[in-house]
């Protein structure tokens, strides 16, 4: 006699089997993903620093600079980040803060509990290319030699009634002024 097999009751109410245990979790790549990308969009920041965040991705230069600490309901997180030259530091590292913690929320729905932004330095990247540009143009003045095109012939100025002059017209010319005479 075979044996028979326990049967499986199945809820009768599905909604009540999953409310209690669903959920949503969040990788901290996924969070430093989306911190790196709205703090890189800030005008003003030069770029992102490294630090041993623990992240072993692909994205590594989406989460460089990026530290965070995910819980089940709230987000804090470090950016670790280099100014751009004469850009003022406070605005730029509140618009980091702003930009992220707004990043952060719209997309995981997530409170972040604070963004620190520790800037770890200056590049000079913008204003040596700046310099670097000025120097041609002071060079140009100073008399450097510049590479010209050869210069096209000017236009002859004619009246747009009269057919334009070839040399076969200018040769025959000579010709029909000594018979005139």
């Amino acid at each position: 006699m075979a044996k028979k097999k326990e049967e499986q009751v199945l809820p009768l109410h599905l909604e009540e089997d999953m409310e209690p245990s669903s959920s949503i979790t969040y990788a901290n790549e996924v969070i430093a993903i989306i911190a790196g990308l709205a703090a890189s969009e800030v005008e003003g920041v030069a770029g992102m620093c490294s630090v041993n965040n623990g992240l072993k991705s692909k994205n590594k230069n989406a989460t460089r600079g990026v530290k965070v600490e995910v819980g089940s309901e709230e987000v804090s997180v470090d950016i670790f980040l280099n100014v751009e030259y004469g850009t003022p530091i406070q605005r730029a590292a509140h618009d980091v803060q702003e930009g992220v913690r707004k990043g952060i929320e719209s997309m995981t729905g997530l409170h972040v509990v604070r963004v620190d932004v520790h800037v770890q330095g200056v590049s000079f990247e913008k204003e040596n290319n700046a310099l670097q540009a000025g120097a041609g143009k002071a060079g140009l003045e100073a008399g450097e030699k510049v590479k010209e095109r050869p210069e096209e012939p000017a236009a002859a100025e004619t009246d747009p009634a009269e057919p334009p002059v070839t040399e076969s017209d200018e040769a025959k010319e000579p010709a029909e002024e000594a018979k005139a005479e």
